[in-house]
């Protein structure tokens, strides 16, 4: 069984889908991974640790609560984003 190398997006792309809305959600997306990764989620743990690999993985792990955090809704950040980035491309 092959598992896919890639997180699923936040919601499926489709061709009618903006690519600038998609572009505003993955920095969403970007932006809290950093701050679960401020926050100590996914930190190595000293007791019953999970070895160098807990470490290594966590990053995955943030990913994807950062992405199901988005898709519930998120900050709203990617709206401001989205909207702002609309605003450029229209000048």
């Amino acid at each position: 069984m092959e598992l896919p190398m890639e997180l699923p997006r936040v919601t499926p792309a489709r061709d009618t889908e903006d690519p600038i809305r998609v572009a505003a959600r993955e920095l969403e997306v970007q932006f809290l991974s950093e701050m679960l990764q401020s926050a100590g989620i996914g930190e190595a743990r000293t007791e019953f640790g999970g070895g160098a690999g807990e470490e290594h993985f966590a990053s995955y792990l943030r990913e994807a609560q950062a992405r199901s955090m988005v898709a519930g809704g998120g900050l709203g950040l990617s709206d401001a984003i989205y909207q702002s980035l609309l605003e450029r491309t229209n000048e």
